[in-house]
Order: C-alpha cells, then sequence, then structure tokens
C-alpha cells in the first residue's frame, strides 16, 4: 500500500508500522541480551602492589632523669673524742678496707691495755699457785673461784682497753676512694664531727622515677642504658636491682635503681644521668604506612584473602619508622595492598605483586 496524505497529517500503512515495531524490538532484544552477557562475564583481576604483614613487639621508650649514688658510701665520724695527729689519707686516694684514714692521741689508750696486760699477767699467776697447791688443802675452793673470776676479769678489762685503743683510729671499713677532708693534725674532733667520706665507686647505683603507668611492666636484671648530659656522651649499659614498693601520691611515679657498671671509673657519684628503658608490651601486625586507609568508620586496610580484597578495620597502636603497628585481624604472613587502594572494594579479584 501506499503513503496517503490528508492535510498536514501523515498515515502509515499497518504493515508498514508492523515493520518498524519487530525491528524496535529486534534492537531491544540485542540490547537485553548484550547486558545479560556483561553481567555473566567476571570484572578482569586488578593488579595492586602488596607486602606480607610481621608481628613485631609494641615497644615503648621511657626516658628519665637518674641521680647515681656509690655502691657503697659512707662518711667517716670518729668513736670518741680527741686530738687528731696524723691525717693518713689525701683526698682522691685510694684506700684498702681496714686502712687508717686519720689518727687521734693515743697514749693514755697504750698505757691502759699495758696495765690491764700486767693485770692479767699477775692473775693467771695467782690462779697457778693456788692451783698447784690444792692438792696439800692449803687453798680453799672458794679462793679458787675468786682466782678464776679474777682472770676473767683481768681478760675483759684487756679487751675494753684495746677497744678504746682502735677506737682512736678512724679506719676505711671498705675499699674505696677518700674525698675531701677539712681536718689537719692538732685539731680537735667529737662523735659529730665528719672526718672525710669514702666511695666504693667500682659500680653505681642510678635512681629515677617511672610513671605508674608502667607498674608491672619493668622487671628486675632488665637492661637499661645510661649516659651524662655532655655532648657526645657514651652510652653505659646498667641492669635494674630495685623497683620500689610504693607510688608516691604528688607525682604519680614510683622509684627504680639501676646498677651501673663503672670498672673503668669514668664516672662519679652524685653525677645527674639521661635514662633510657625499653619496655615491651605485647606483639602487633605491622604494616606500611600507605597500607592505613580512612573511612567514615574508622580506620582499615585491604588485606588480600584467596586472591580477593577484603576490607579489614584496624587500630593504630604505634607508629614507628615507615610503618605503624595496628590491632586488627590480620594474621602473620597475609598480603595487604599499598598500591591501588583507590580502586578497592569489597571482594574485588586482585593480583598481588610484592612490594619493592
Amino acid at each position: 500500500m501506499n503513503l496517503t496524505q490528508q492535510g498536514s497529517a501523515r498515515r502509515f500503512p499497518i504493515s508498514t508500522f508492523t515493520t518498524l515495531l519487530l525491528i524496535v524490538a529486534g534492537v531491544a532484544g540485542c540490547k537485553g541480551d548484550s547486558d545479560t552477557t556483561l553481567l555473566k562475564r567476571d570484572v578482569p583481576a586488578q593488579p595492586v602492589v602488596t607486602e606480607v604483614v610481621e608481628w613485631h613487639p609494641r615497644k615503648v621508650n621511657i626516658e628519665a632523669v637518674g641521680t647515681s649514688r656509690a655502691v657503697k658510701s659512707v662518711t667517716l665520724y670518729p668513736e670518741v673524742s680527741g686530738e687528731v695527729v696524723e691525717v693518713a689519707v689525701t683526698a682522691g686516694e685510694q684506700v684498702k678496707a681496714g686502712q687508717a684514714v686519720v689518727r687521734l692521741d693515743d697514749r693514755d689508750q697504750h698505757l691502759a691495755v699495758k696495765i690491764a696486760s700486767v693485770e692479767l699477767e699477775d692473775a693467771r699467776r695467782l690462779l697457778g699457785r693456788y692451783e698447784r697447791t690444792r692438792a696439800s688443802g692449803t687453798v680453799t675452793e672458794s679462793a679458787l673461784d675468786d682466782a678464776r673470776s679474777a682472770v676473767e676479769r683481768a681478760r675483759l678489762n684487756l679487751d675494753r682497753a684495746q677497744v678504746a685503743l682502735g677506737y682512736r683510729t678512724i679506719a676505711a671499713p671498705f675499699n674505696g676512694f677518700i674525698g675531701i677532708t677539712d681536718l689537719d693534725p692538732g685539731a680537735r674532733v667529737d662523735t659529730s664531727t665528719a672526718i672525710t667520706t669514702i666511695d666504693d665507686r667500682s659500680n653505681l647505683l642510678v635512681t629515677f622515677q617511672v610513671p605508674e603507668l608502667f607498674l608491672g611492666q619493668i622487671q628486675q636484671d632488665q637492661t637499661i642504658a645510661v649516659s651524662t648530659w655532655a655532648n657526645g656522651s657514651p652510652q653505659h649499659q646498667g641492669r635494674l636491682v630495685e623497683i620500689d614498693s610504693r607510688i608516691n601520691p604528688q607525682t604519680r611515679t614510683f622509684a627504680a635503681r639501676a646498677l651501673v657498671d663503672n670498672s673503668q671509673d669514668l664516672l662519679r657519684p652524685g653525677m645527674s644521668f639521661r635514662v633510657s628503658l625499653t619496655l615491651v608490651s605485647g606483639r602487633y601486625p605491622l604494616i606500611p604506612e600507605v597500607a592505613l586507609q580512612w573511612g567514615n568508620d574508622g580506620a582499615f586496610v585491604w588485606g588480600v584473602d584467596d586472591g580477593r580484597s577484603k576490607r579489614i578495620p584496624a587500630t593504630v597502636v604505634q607508629r614507628v619508622p615507615g610503618a605503624i603497628l595496628v590491632d586488627a585481624e590480620l594474621p602473620e604472613g597475609i598480603q595487604v595492598v599499598t598500591e591501588g587502594t583507590q580502586r578497592m572494594r569489597e571482594g574485588l579479584s586482585v593480583t598481588s605483586m610484592a612490594g619493592l
């Protein structure tokens, strides 16, 4: 049939209209088949750069100011009053245990020892005569007992005189180094007069304060490092030997003390130190900084599990140079995405490449 025209309107024959409908329907059908095919086709695996997760201990570095003292340190005082007749050592001199440091006038004490010795000899001779004549019956048992008691009293008097003589010499109680003294021969001293100091500085005890947060995390025999405040000062190793039993309520800290070897005699009692202590608290996954992503619900990482991406929530525990310790469900050996994170979505097929 031919096309007809009435006025401005056009009319199509029925057969032509039917043909157009069939063409449109065919095109639509072809498009639907194409969409179905695309939906069924797998998305190509996305190449990403990954790194393997390793677990590391969390390390906390504590720095504090410590004050040192010698492992043995005393101030010497005389036991008795008297006049100084000799200062036997000089400041800085190393002395042995029992070596005389200061001597006081001891002439009376020497005489007292001699008198006590004579009295003891007299008492022993008398007791000897009594015992030799005992068999003859001329000496009673009471007289023998008195003679024996006299010997014991004489021996005690001699011991006391020797002790008094010993008090006139102030000796070093242990090996160490002598401090400065202000005494000179002729000076008068009494029991409240400080003679000098003596320090055994073969080891130093360094005391420092630790925040109460770390109570229970430090243990005896733990290694620490100490150094002086001088530029370029070398570090010296020590170990914890004492931890205080209470917390200071004003400072919220507790005291700890470390023993530092000073066999080379480079350090001095009373010096202040920079104390460095490393505490280990738990083990956590270590990931590169670029692997950590942030979303509306917090931090996360993209892990690779059986060739598929998986979003894993993470909490930052500690930042270390170039990496981050996180608290996350990341078993050791799993891979995390470091490059290509902008293309990631849950369950996406990925091709992993090890990071450089």
